[in-house]
């Protein structure tokens, strides 16, 4: 589960680096300058659509907010961090961002019939779902695609899109591609 100290840190890390005021970062990030306030101040937990919009305003990947750039031990299970977003998903780090390959990795939960819309991300991300059970559909161009378990779907991710589990729930892999820019901003 996540530590939202952890989030707290990481954004007055990187905005501290940036160095950028909460005024200027709102107006990169769309989020409120009182919100960006809370949030480093530990007093609000972000949603993931407000993380989405911070990591997209620094044009940096989303486990740089709420991962490690360590590279983990696939033999350790417990070095997986877990993020929960109350009233939404539960995210599972499988990969943080590694900006050799400018992808990170995420493990996602959706419990039976739960749906999670997103805002399009930054230009030029692509997503790659891989569901490992249940029945999931893929918003993507303004519509639903079906998805069962083994079976996968790429689309571009800077565009509006969702994903929305069956009657059994779903668990899928997520996979994030980041273009080149990201990945330099991100080495940084």
């Amino acid at each position: 589960m996540t530590d939202t100290g952890d989030i707290t840190l990481k954004l007055r890390d990187v905005r501290a680096a940036s160095g950028l005021s909460l005024s200027k970062v709102a107006e990169l990030t769309g989020v409120s300058k009182a919100m960006l306030g809370q949030i480093e101040r530990g007093e609000s937990s972000p949603t993931i659509a407000t993380l989405w919009k911070i990591a997209k305003g620094f044009q940096l990947p989303l486990s740089a907010l709420i991962g490690t750039s360590a590279m983990r031990d696939p033999a350790d299970a417990s070095v997986f961090r877990t993020v929960t977003f109350p009233g939404s998903i539960e995210v599972k780090i499988v990969f943080p961002f590694d900006p050799a390959l400018g992808a990170e990795t995420f493990h996602v939960e959706l419990a039976p019939n739960q749906s999670h819309e997103s805002a399009a991300h930054a230009a030029g991300v692509t997503e790659e779902v891989f569901v490992l059970n249940g029945a999931l559909d893929i918003l993507r161009d303004g519509e639903w695609t079906p998805l069962q378990a083994g079976q996968g779907l790429r689309f571009s991710a800077d565009l509006p899109h969702g994903y929305r589990a069956g009657e059994a729930g779903a668990a899928f892999l997520n996979m994030h591609h980041y273009p080149q820019q990201v990945r330099a901003v991100a080495e940084a």
